[in-house]
């Protein structure tokens, strides 16, 4: 299939396509004429990759992952060895990331109730 027909399959533009393609995620033969020509179970591939998106991977990320996932019906399931510690430090950076966020914004909010507060005193005053 065409480029076209698999962004219609995916809801997936055929410029993001071409980008998952430059990453590396995706792999469709080139015909003489210069058209990529996609399989029909690369509208699989582009659906786990969305998913992996999703759940907060890079694509360079994925590009190492995505080798080692299969569909099980509603879920990914890894089928590498290593994956699942490669997930899980993953989802450790992650747990790190929010809780430095977390910080960020309790103290941002720190911020604006003292100036809340501040304002209406220089207001009153």
């Amino acid at each position: 299939m065409r480029i076209g027909e698999l962004s219609r399959r995916t809801g997936v533009s055929e410029r993001l396509l071409r980008y998952y393609e430059q990453q590396g995620l995706l792999r469709p033969e080139r015909l003489p004429s210069g058209y990529r020509a996609y399989h029909a179970s690369d509208v699989a591939v582009v659906r786990r990759i969305r998913a992996l998106l999703a759940a907060g991977l890079s694509t360079a990320t994925i590009s190492q992952v995505l080798p080692c996932l299969r569909d099980d019906g509603e879920h990914l399931v890894p089928t590498c060895p290593d994956l699942l510690g490669e997930l899980r430090a993953e989802r450790d950076r992650m747990t790190s990331a929010i809780e430095e966020l977390e910080l960020s914004r309790s103290l941002l909010d720190r911020v604006i109730t003292a100036g809340q507060t501040g304002m209406g005193r220089t207001a009153m005053g």
